[in-house]
């Protein structure tokens, strides 16, 4: 069983070298046109926030989620949404903090 992303690499690898359309190479892999295209925006505000996540649980090993959040937000003065903090804060695989 392939993921998602492995099959989105293999069909833009199939339009590329081997000149196939995207719509069939989409098809072949069983990867919809928009993710094929889809393309993350990351901007510098994510990127800061990133950076202070890592280093608080740095400093503050026994830190949670939750603490690391309720500081970002009481005493830094940064007033984001849990979710999107959690969002930036999840390294590329998925996995925990």
């Amino acid at each position: 069983m392939t993921r998602p992303a492995q099959r989105r690499e293999l069909a833009e690898k199939a339009a590329a070298t081997r000149g196939v359309s995207i719509a069939l190479a989409c098809r072949a892999f069983g990867v919809s046109e928009t993710c094929f295209r889809y393309s993350p925006k990351r901007d510098e505000e994510n990127e800061m926030i990133a950076d202070l996540l890592v280093g608080l649980t740095r400093a503050h090993k026994t830190w949670g989620f939750g603490l690391c959040f309720l500081h970002l937000r009481k005493v830094k003065g940064h007033v984001r949404n849990h979710k999107r903090v959690r969002r930036i804060g999840l390294p590329p695989s998925g996995g925990p903090v």
